[in-house]
């Protein structure tokens, strides 16, 4: 039976199996179904880039926040935020125990945890933006620097994204930039969270196999066929991993191989650092990817016999 208010999550890194185990747990347990907790799965027609699972893949189990917007809107983490709780309490309504599913600490966190974000004005983050494009990266993080020194050493000048919004935040609120995460604390009672463990030397090598064969899965021509939707326009969809780097090549400023290549570096960076942010909360139960019963493992953490 399902237990009331009972919320999973299933973390860890690209290419670490999440999604096969998230849809496993939701059909062992019975009355579940899986939350997508990754920004480019939203996305209609990111498909192979963002290695969406497959209707076979979802083995039946309902499955929410997938194929929700289109290429060129955009999507706020506050936004995101929001739409998962909507999801996660009318799955409680029902007695459903939602699965929540991501390789991003700051999704996860943002749907997990009490954290809140400030309101936004598109004008003044246009201006700082303008900014931005005029003065240089280097000259609008000295300006952080001088209005919050403990923002600005965390925040790189090359992340132009956050830089703005640092700057657009402090404005708005006339107080500092809370660049780094609160402590781990759950608005969700009933939360476990279970993370997939992968040797370093193994995951290097099934990420580079990820891309190789996205690319043979026609990865190129998928975001061709995203370009008169407005991909290379979207402020976020565009900076996807994989999508940056063929939308380069497509304007010729790099060749494809050099995409690929590129696309297997910048995705090997992200996962080691989410993993790194991931081991970082006290919460998450570890589990050795490849364990024969891991579904089992994983259903002790849960609190049920793994028959339930």
């Amino acid at each position: 039976m399902p237990v009331p208010h009972r919320v999973v999550a299933v973390v860890g890194p690209t290419a670490s199996g999440k999604s096969s185990l998230a849809v496993e747990i939701a059909r062992r347990l019975g009355h579940a179904e899986v939350v997508n907790v990754d920004s480019m799965q939203l996305y209609r027609g990111m498909d192979i880039g963002s290695a969406k699972p497959t209707e076979a893949e979802r083995g039946g189990v309902v499955h929410h926040l997938f194929d929700v917007l289109d290429v060129a809107e955009a999507a706020s983490v506050a936004e995101f935020q929001s739409w998962a709780r909507d999801v996660i309490d009318d799955c409680h309504a029902r007695g459903v125990t939602p699965v929540l599913v991501g390789g991003s600490a700051l999704y996860v966190r943002a749907v997990l945890d009490r954290l809140e974000f400030p309101g936004t004005d598109p004008a003044v983050r246009e201006r700082w933006a303008t900014e931005l494009r005029s003065r240089g990266a280097d000259a609008l993080h000295a300006e952080l620097t001088r209005r919050d020194p403990a923002a600005a050493a965390q925040i790189q000048p090359s992340n132009d994204r956050r830089l703005v919004r640092a700057l657009e935040v402090i404005e708005l609120t006339g107080e500092p930039f809370r660049a780094t995460m609160p402590g781990h604390d759950s608005i969700y009672a009933g939360l476990v969270m279970l993370g997939l463990d992968v040797p370093r030397e193994v995951l290097d090598v099934r990420l580079a196999q990820r891309v190789d064969q996205m690319w043979a899965d026609g990865f190129v021509e998928e975001v061709r066929r995203l370009l008169p939707l407005g991909l290379e326009e979207s402020r976020t969809a565009s900076r996807a991993l994989g999508y940056q780097q063929i939308l380069a090549f497509l304007r010729g400023e790099m060749t494809e191989e050099e995409a690929r290549e590129a696309t297997v570096t910048g995705t090997r960076k992200f996962a080691r650092r989410q993993d790194r942010l991931f081991r970082k909360d006290p919460r998450i139960h570890w589990l050795p990817y490849d364990a024969e019963d891991l579904v089992d493992r994983a259903l002790h953490h849960v609190g049920v016999p793994a028959d339930e």
